[in-house]
């Protein structure tokens, strides 16, 4: 009997400690995108976000490793809302029979936007190589993005839309390369190109694919 009750004890401990967890997190994911909102991401520091939060380094440092950690966590909603809202408008494009380059259109026109959209958290990510799309980081957007711009190339050149032959690993590669985030944050800021400019040009480059 004694050792149920140890046990219910510790199982109600463990509880809180996992539910006090959660609440720190979220705490300190919220008081950090309310000083990005103000201050810009650029700027703000862990001291900032630990000082903000009213919690210790230690206890910030325990939850997220980094600024840039913050950032991805901060996206995680976001992210997977997006590649959702993208699985489902492919498939209703393939079952309407619309060729594969242009879906392949599509998915980098809303990639764009969605990248213009949270290009300084993806930055913040980007500089502490939180988004490579290597084997060991398979949930990495990048690796998400990766997967998905070769298989419409593959399945484009299976279906006649490009000629055979075509590395599409290295032109997945080359297409996506504008809208990392630090590239895509110069062609903004320093070149001055909107965020349809910077569409139009990709879609120039697909249908160069097709000569």
């Amino acid at each position: 009997m004694e050792q149920i009750i140890q046990l219910g004890v510790l199982e109600s401990t463990e509880r809180h400690e996992r539910a006090d967890a959660a609440a720190n997190r979220r705490l300190i994911l919220d008081v950090a995108q309310q000083l990005f909102d103000a201050r810009g991401v650029a700027v703000v520091n862990m001291a900032d976000i630990a000082q903000a939060a009213g919690v210790g380094k230690g206890t910030l440092y325990r939850r997220f490793n980094s600024k840039a950690e913050i950032c991805l966590a901060l996206m995680d909603s976001q992210l997977q809302a997006f590649q959702n809202e993208m699985l489902a408008e492919m498939q209703r494009m393939t079952a309407a029979g619309a060729p594969r380059l242009e879906q392949l259109a599509f998915f980098l026109d809303r990639l764009v936007y969605f990248t213009n959209t949270h290009a300084p958290l993806l930055c913040e990510a980007q500089r502490a190589d939180l988004l490579s799309a290597d084997g060991e980081n398979l949930q990495a957007p990048h690796f998400w993005q990766h997967m998905t711009v070769s298989g419409l190339l593959q399945t484009a050149v299976a279906a006649g839309e490009l000629p055979e032959g075509l590395d599409v690993v290295y032109l997945a590669d080359a297409l996506l390369a504008p809208l990392k985030a630090d590239l895509f944050r110069f062609q903004r800021e320093a070149r001055g190109f909107t965020p349809a400019r910077i569409s139009a040009g990709l879609r120039t480059l697909l249908r160069g694919l097709q000569k």
